[in-house]
């Protein structure tokens, strides 16, 4: 028994003529006729019964019937999803970004749209350091990854820069500096002599070394109070006021009572906004994320991650 036999047998179960089956399915009724006559001899049962008018299905064909629409519905279905998953519409993923990424406007808008877009997909979230969602992508628990820092061993894995974004000096509520306008930059310098708070550098070691080399590059060296395991803890840290910090523009956002932020001016550091995935990996969700990071990138204001 092919498909083709279930295909004709359901037509002319359908039509309840066979005459007006083999109109729909494109063909001679002479062959349709002689398929139906196919299909009863293999089964050994009779599917038809003859009416003045046309044909119905017997007690076996009705059984037959239900059981016909079920495999070519599941058969229909199967090849519909082999065909998305090729496509990239269909299957899974697993974006992980580090602490601060998300903050930034440019990352939930990303998997906004690529929920919207291809909703068939599982998309899973992780958070974790840039080490760990790096190791994730080799061992293939992770698809792909925003981070901020530069990969230490990029031995099969493609990094894809993104953006670049200011960095600002996070201030307890209260400091001296937090005082007055609010638009007004300060030169780095003027931090100088201040408990820094920073973010831990084995987990951030970019955002770290870029700190420290712009406050070498203004004249000072930084006196480091505290190393937080996270970039936003070192916001809570900031509001209780054990010292100031140097945070990604974005991270204002969270618009957390007891700290204030200024912009600044001179040899301020930037933080980068970067993509990581397998070297060719050729998985099609990937490549649809992928495609869809660059073209979000390439259109996102700039302005608005502020």
């Amino acid at each position: 028994m092919e498909l083709r036999h279930l295909r004709y047998f359901i037509a002319v179960a359908e039509e309840g003529h066979v005459t007006r089956a083999a109109e729909k399915l494109g063909m001679q009724q002479p062959p349709l006729s002689q398929q139906i006559r196919a299909l009863e001899r293999e089964l050994d049962v009779q599917l038809f019964r003859r009416k003045p008018r046309g044909v119905e299905p017997t007690a076996a064909g009705h059984a037959l019937l239900a059981d016909a629409r079920a495999i070519l519905a599941h058969i229909d279905h199967a090849l519909a999803t082999t065909r998305r998953t090729a496509r990239g519409e269909q299957g899974r993923i697993c974006v992980g970004f580090t602490s601060s990424a998300p903050f930034h406007p440019f990352v939930p808008r990303v998997i906004r749209a690529f929920r919207d877009r291809y909703p068939l997909v599982s998309l899973t979230l992780e958070e974790s350091g840039t080490t760990e969602l790096i190791e994730g992508l080799r061992g293939e628990r992770v698809d792909a990854a925003f981070i901020r820092t530069p990969v230490a061993n990029p031995e099969g894995i493609a990094v894809t820069p993104l953006l670049e974004e200011p960095m600002l000096v996070a201030l307890p509520q209260g400091h001296a500096l937090a005082r007055g306008s609010k638009t007004e930059a300060l030169a780095l310098k003027t931090l100088a002599a201040e408990t820094f708070i920073v973010y831990r550098r084995p987990t951030g070691p970019g955002l770290y070394d870029a700190i420290i080399a712009a406050c070498h590059a203004s004249g000072f060296s930084p006196r480091v109070g505290q190393e937080a395991p996270r970039i936003v803890s070192t916001l809570n840290l900031v509001a209780a006021g054990l010292g100031v910090s140097i945070v990604p523009a974005s991270l204002q956002r969270m618009q957390m009572d007891g700290v204030a932020y200024r912009r600044l001016k001179g040899s301020a550091p930037s933080a980068p906004l970067r993509l990581a995935l397998r070297r060719h990996d050729t998985a099609p969700p990937v490549r649809r994320f992928l495609d869809l990071v660059r073209q979000t990138a390439r259109t996102f204001d700039a302005p608005s991650a502020r």
